[in-house]
């Protein structure tokens, strides 16, 4: 016997499918291709690629992409500290005192941040920052990120905090806690999860902009960064590198590129499944 509802609940299941997997397609296409080349052009180029300085401009030497990779992880660990604390406290000042007109003002402000344009940000930090200095900056870079970050970050980690029950901040105020004991001891305890993710997603956010770094930290492709006073300098990044150097002509230089988007590419995927690891699971 026909089963009409049986057939349209299939059709609706393969159409699902079907649809889910054109829109995951693409993703999986970049990341194949990107860890077929860059992963070649490293081989190729060996230790040296994580060490020495690009090859002059279309010649045979590879040379490699040390200080880019220095440079992204002091943006890395610098925007992480700026960034981290002034989200989270924005946050939690948000959602735990929202009656304060401040709150309500800074709210509208972070969420407003989410659509202007990254470019836009890096070019006031260059106002701000770099102009006063009288060069570009690693510190530049990272406060430019660090702005990108927070409006991300405060999203995630506000929702976070809104999804803890009522009733655990009552059960603390009845203990004798204050305002701020129950945020720190109680809310931000149960909430740690949620907050650990939006951390994660606003570094890895940030980690791969390239358009606030374009006004912010030079393109210093010689300079290695080793200590932290070398922030005041003028540094490199990986993805300033990928946009500059796959829009040459020149083969080694297009080589270089591969070879870092896939550095990336294995960063952040790290970065997501490392943090899945260590938020598997929330101990009260």
């Amino acid at each position: 016997m026909f089963d009409g509802r049986r057939l349209k609940e299939k059709t609706f299941i393969l159409l699902v499918t079907l649809i889910t997997l054109l829109t995951i397609a693409p993703l999986f296409h970049i990341i194949a291709m990107v860890t077929l080349k860059g992963s070649y052009v490293i081989v190729k180029a060996g230790i040296e690629f994580f060490t020495a300085t690009p090859g002059p401009p279309g010649s045979e030497i590879l040379g490699g992409v040390g200080p880019a990779i220095l440079g992204s992880l002091w943006l890395a660990i610098t925007t992480a500290i700026i960034g981290v604390p002034l989200s989270v406290l924005t946050a939690i000042f948000i959602v735990e005192y929202r009656e304060n007109p401040l709150a309500k003002i800074t709210k509208v402000f972070s969420g407003s941040l989410l659509e202007i344009p990254t470019v836009l940000i890096g070019m006031l930090v260059f106002l701000v920052v770099v102009t006063p200095m009288g060069h570009y900056s690693l510190l530049a870079g990272s406060i430019a990120l660090a702005i990108v970050m927070l409006p991300y970050t405060v999203s995630y980690v506000e929702r976070a905090l809104e999804n803890v029950p009522k009733t655990y901040r009552e059960a603390g105020y009845s203990l004798g806690m204050t305002r701020a004991q129950v945020v720190a001891k109680v809310v931000v305890g149960i909430a740690r999860r949620g907050i650990a993710a939006g951390v994660l997603i606003g570094l890895s956010k940030v980690v791969a902009e390239t358009a606030p770094l374009l006004f912010t930290i030079g393109s210093a492709r010689s300079n290695y960064p080793l200590s932290p006073s070398d922030l005041l300098k003028p540094g490199d990044a990986l993805p300033l590198l990928i946009f500059q150097f796959a829009q040459t002509p020149y083969e080694n230089w297009q080589e270089l590129a591969w070879g870092s988007a896939f550095i990336l590419t294995v960063i952040v995927l790290a970065a997501f499944s490392g943090m899945r690891l260590i938020v598997k699971e929330v101990k009260l």
